[in-house]
C-alpha cells in the first residue's frame, strides 16, 4: 500500500517541526515520489552469472585440508586444518561489482582461524552487485553441506563474519526473522560484522542524501530524482565543492563536510580525514541512479522526506541551514519495496537488532562509505528489542572503508569466540553518547597501528596523564 495525498500531507505536517521548516515554506517544496512500476519483476532476477573456481594452496607451516568446487550456481573454498577443534566459522564477503564472474577468497585473519583449529568456509555467492539475500542464502548452504562436502562430521559450532556487504551477511545472519524466513537456515553460535552495512537500507539513503546534498550546494540542482544528469554534471560539482578534490574542500565543501559528519555519527576523531580520502570518488559515483539499489529490489526505496541537513555540529538551524532544507528537493521512498516475502528473506535482509548470540562488530570512525552511524544503528535496534548486552562494538581510528589492521580483526574474533565458549563478556565502545564519540581520545582503546605504516600521519592518541 502506498502514500495516497492525505497520508502524504500528514507526514508533511508532521516533518515541518522535525525540519524546523515553516509552513509555508514546506508548501513550496518540491516533493517527488518515483512512479510506481506495479510489478514484482527485478532487475537482478534477469542477471546471469558464472561462478568462477579458485584454487586454494596452503600456507606454510599450517598443514591442512581443503576443497573448492560448485555449490549450486556458486563456487566455494573450504580449508580444514590438521588439529581441527571441530568447530567451523563461514566467511562472507563483501561487495564485488556488477560483473559476470562470481569469485571467492579466504578471510584475512585465514592463518590466525587455523592456528586456533578452526576450519572456515566461503561461498563466492550466486550474484554479484549488492544481494545479500544470495549473500545469506549461498552461505548458510554452504555450512550446511559442510559434512557432505569434506566427509568431516557435522560442526559443533558454526560462527560467521564477514566485511561490508559480508558484514551485512553476519549480522543479518544470525537476526530472529533471518531464521524463520531464510531457505537455508543455520543457527550461528557468533557473528563478528566488520565494517559491516549493519543499519541495513540506511545505506543507501545515506548515499542519496550525501549527493543530493553535493549538487544542491554547487548549485546544480537536481530537479528530478532520480538525478539522471548527476554524472555529466559532476565535474563541474567537484570544482565547485573543492578547490583540490579530495583533499581540500571549499567554502562549499565545508559545508558539505558538515552534513555528511552529522550524517554519518556525528562529530568524532579521524573523520575529517576520511572526508579527504579517494573514497569521495566512490559515493559520488553512486548517484544518478533510482531507489531499486541496482535493480535489487522491484521499487524505489529510499527517500529524504526526514533528513535534516546542518551545516555545522549545532543543535539550532541557523537561517542558511533553514533555507537550505526548505529548497533541496524532497523524494518520497517506499518502504514497502523491501516488504517480508513468501519466497524466503526480504530483498535486502534486515537487522532488527532481535539476537540472542554474542556478536563483537568493529568499524572504522571515518569510513565515508560505509559510515560510522551503521554501528549506531545496530545499538538503537538491538536495545529497543532488549538485546543490548549481546552487542559489543569497536571504533577503530582509520580513516578508509574496512581500513584494519590484522591484529584489530584477530582480536575481535579472539574477543567473540572467548564470550560464546567462555562466557567472558568482551570490553566494548560506547557508540550513542555525542560527548564520548566526540573525545579526542575515542577510539584509541582496540586500535592497533602495528603493520600500518600510513597511521603515522593520523591525530595521536592523547597521552594519559
Amino acid at each position: 500500500m502506498f502514500p495516497n495525498k492525505l497520508t502524504m500531507a500528514c507526514a508533511g505536517v508532521a516533518l515541518v517541526g522535525a525540519l524546523g521548516l515553516t509552513a509555508d515554506a514546506f508548501a513550496r517544496q518540491k516533493s517527488i515520489l518515483p512512479p510506481y512500476s506495479g510489478s514484482e519483476a527485478r532487475e537482478q532476477d534477469g542477471r546471469t552469472f558464472t561462478p568462477v573456481v579458485s584454487p586454494l594452496d596452503a600456507l606454510p607451516g599450517l598443514p591442512s585440508e581443503r576443497w573448492t568446487g560448485l555449490l549450486g550456481n556458486a563456487s566455494y573454498q573450504i580449508e580444514v586444518p590438521a588439529n581441527w577443534n571441530g568447530m567451523l566459522v563461514m566467511y562472507a564477503h563483501g561487495y564485488r561489482g556488477e560483473g559476470p564472474e562470481l569469485t571467492v577468497g579466504p578471510p584475512a585473519i585465514r592463518a590466525w582461524l587455523l592456528q586456533q583449529g578452526y576450519a572456515w568456509a566461503a561461498s563466492s555467492y550466486s550474484a554479484n552487485y549488492y544481494d545479500v539475500r544470495a549473500g545469506i542464502e549461498d552461505t548458510n548452504a554452504l555450512a550446511l553441506a559442510f559434512s557432505e562436502l569434506t566427509g568431516r562430521p557435522e560442526p559443533q559450532k558454526i560462527y560467521i563474519t564477514g566485511h561490508s556487504m559480508g558484514g551485512h551477511v553476519a549480522a543479518a545472519a544470525v537476526e530472529a526473522e533471518t531464521y524463520a524466513t531464510a531457505n537455508h537456515r543455520v543457527r550461528y553460535a557468533g557473528s563478528v560484522p566488520m565494517c559491516g552495512v549493519t543499519g541495513d537500507t540506511f545505506e543507501f539513503e545515506y548515499l542519496m542524501d550525501f549527493t543530493l546534498a553535493a549538487q544542491h550546494l554547487a548549485g546544480l540542482g537536481p530537479t528530478g530524482f532520480p538525478a539522471s544528469d548527476f554524472q555529466q554534471k559532476l565535474p563541474q560539482i567537484i570544482a565547485a565543492l573543492w578547490t583540490q578534490y579530495p583533499t581540500q574542500p571549499s567554502a562549499l565543501g565545508e559545508k558539505l563536510e558538515g552534513i555528511v559528519r552529522n550524517l554519518t555519527g556525528g562529530p568524532r576523531p579521524i573523520f575529517a580525514e576520511g572526508f579527504r580520502t579517494q573514497l569521495q570518488s566512490v559515493v559520488l559515483g553512486t548517484d544518478g541512479r533510482d531507489g531499486t539499489v541496482n535493480g535489487i529490489l522491484a521499487d524505489s526505496l529510499t527517500g529524504n522526506m526526514d533528513t535534516r541537513y546542518q551545516f555545522d555540529d549545532h543543535a539550532a538551524m541557523s537561517r542558511e541551514e533553514r533555507e537550505f532544507n526548505d529548497s533541496i528537493i524532497r523524494v518520497i521512498g517506499r518502504p514497502s519495496a523491501n516488504n517480508l516475502r513468501p519466497d524466503g528473506l526480504r530483498w535486502i535482509p534486515v537487522v532488527n537488532g532481535e539476537f540472542n548470540v554474542p556478536v563483537v562488530s568493529i568499524h572504522t570512525l571515518g569510513d565515508l562509505y560505509v559510515p560510522f552511524r551503521h554501528m549506531q544503528i545496530h545499538r538503537k535496534r538491538a536495545e529497543a528489542n532488549g538485546n543490548g548486552d549481546w552487542l559489543v562494538q569497536r571504533a577503530i581510528r582509520a580513516p578508509s572503508h574496512c581500513d584494519f589492521s590484522y591484529q584489530e580483526q584477530v582480536e575481535a574474533m579472539a574477543a567473540m569466540l572467548q564470550w560464546e565458549q567462555q562466557g567472558i563478556k568482551p570490553a566494548g565502545d560506547e557508540v550513542l553518547s555525542p560527548r564520548v564519540v566526540a573525545d579526542p581520545a575515542y577510539g584509541c582503546r582496540f586500535t592497533r597501528n602495528e603493520g600500518v605504516p600510513t597511521r603515522a600521519l593520523l591525530p595521536a592518541c592523547p597521552e594519559t596523564p
